[in-house]
């Protein structure tokens, strides 16, 4: 009896092993696919540039939040896009939404403000491109170019995908991941906001596209 007992341990410690090793592999594959996912500019044109909110210091746009402003403007500029998607809501302690700073800094820059829609709703990444999905309906928008970080593209489009936004990744060019330390960080954050985005989407949390 007790050598039954002791092959069923082995066993079950044998499969507990296995199971674990299959989901780090998962996860490092996973790392690897933020990670690499292709970092240059979407070539083609679209309706509008949805800029993912990023942070707002004393009322002005935080460095990280700049680089994705600046780099809308670019598109808009060149032609890429017609309209400019300026997303996030209030902060703690903020006085003003983060797509409001990004109105006034791209208007600031020579954006007309009748080519420039905001949202001030939206917290998260999902968010973000929830609300400007409503935008883009009620504007009779069909295609969106999504501006972030490089390694937070991967996670922006899988989302952008699953609510059902016609999409292009276009990150921005500069990023203040820079060192290995900064960068496995961030990795290990996206990792685990992507995973939770892929068990929600399992469960049925994720709406899709109004409209």
């Amino acid at each position: 009896m007790k050598s039954r007992f002791n092959l069923h341990g082995s066993i079950w410690r044998k499969m507990i092993f296995f199971l674990g090793m299959l989901f780090l592999l998962w996860n490092i594959i996973l790392m690897w696919q933020i990670y690499s996912f292709p970092l240059t500019s979407a070539p083609a044109s679209a309706d509008a540039a949805i800029v993912l909110g990023a942070a707002v210091w004393n009322g002005q746009p935080s460095p990280v939040f700049e680089e994705r402003i600046k780099h809308s403007i670019f598109l808009f500029q060149s032609g890429q896009v017609e309209y400019l998607i300026f997303t996030g809501g209030f902060g703690k302690h903020d006085t003003i939404a983060e797509s409001e700073a990004a109105r006034a800094y791209a208007i600031n820059e020579g954006v007309p403000s009748d080519n420039i829609l905001i949202e001030t709703n939206s917290h998260t990444t999902y968010e973000n491109l929830y609300e400007s999905c409503k935008l883009m309906s009620n504007a009779n928008m069909q295609k969106a170019i999504i501006v972030s970080d490089p390694l937070h593209m991967k996670r922006a489009m899988r989302i952008a995908l699953d609510i059902g936004i016609d999409a292009q990744p276009s990150p921005t060019p500069t990023t203040r991941y820079q060192t290995w330390r900064s960068k496995s960080g961030s990795l290990v954050y996206e990792l685990f906001f992507y995973v939770l985005h892929l068990g929600a989407k399992a469960a049925g949390f994720v709406a899709e596209c109004p409209g």
